[in-house]
């Protein structure tokens, strides 16, 4: 008497087999997720180097804007900004060029200058936002794409359900819809990573300006 065990034959799964198998609908789905994830990440690593450069500054450059603008050294506080060459000091250079305007035409010039610069930083992360919620709609397109091709490869098999060829539609079917969930949660952290990181180079921007603001404020001895 055989051991029924032994007569089972182990199955293995494969992403490569399945998206082989799946026909040319499902790897059509496959490499536009695939492109999506690379785009996804290069984005992230892009942003992130971006971001990371914007808050380099040096910890005593205000503390010399506050210096050379006291003394009257406006000159040397904008070629001071220069060799600084960040995000803060790009901004403090387009207040000290209006040194001797009203504080309002300051403020309104700096505020510009800073839109400007969030703008920049904020370049392309909308795209990872889109590929959040496209990502898993995608997969779930691929899912029916699988779904519809098992069930029209069953309908021609004259009745005769091949449980082989409708288990093959089926892993196909999902595997699309895992590869664009994994899209979709990259993209979605990725997005909301980069999202709190430019808050707070938003807010050391916002808290630099005001305290040059308040410098041009303070009364004259």
């Amino acid at each position: 008497m055989q051991d029924p065990i032994s007569n089972q034959v182990e199955k293995s799964l494969s992403l490569i087999e399945l998206v082989r198998d799946g026909g040319i609908g499902a790897q059509i789905i496959i490499i536009i997720l695939s492109v999506l994830f690379v785009i996804s990440v290069y984005i992230y690593i892009e942003r992130s180097f971006v971001l990371k450069s914007a808050q380099k500054i040096d910890e005593t450059f205000m503390e010399q804007i506050k210096h050379y603008v006291k003394q009257g050294k406006i000159e040397e506080a904008k070629q001071l900004c220069m060799s600084e060459n960040s995000l803060i000091s790009n901004l403090i250079v387009k207040g000290i060029s209006r040194i001797g305007k009203p504080l309002e035409d300051i403020s309104a010039s700096i505020e510009n200058a800073g839109k400007l610069e969030v703008y920049k930083l904020e370049k392309n992360v909308s795209i990872l936002a889109t590929i959040a919620g496209v990502g898993p709609m995608i997969g779930f397109l691929g899912t029916v794409i699988g779904m519809i091709i098992s069930i029209f490869e069953i309908s021609n098999a004259g009745g005769n359900i091949d449980m082989k060829l409708l288990s093959n539609g089926l892993y196909t079917a999902m595997t699309t819809t895992v590869a664009g969930l994994i899209v979709g949660i990259l993209g979605y952290i990725f997005y909301n990573h980069l999202v709190v990181k430019t808050n707070k180079v938003v807010y050391v921007m916002e808290s630099s300006t005001i305290e040059f603001l308040d410098l041009l404020n303070e009364p004259a001895v």
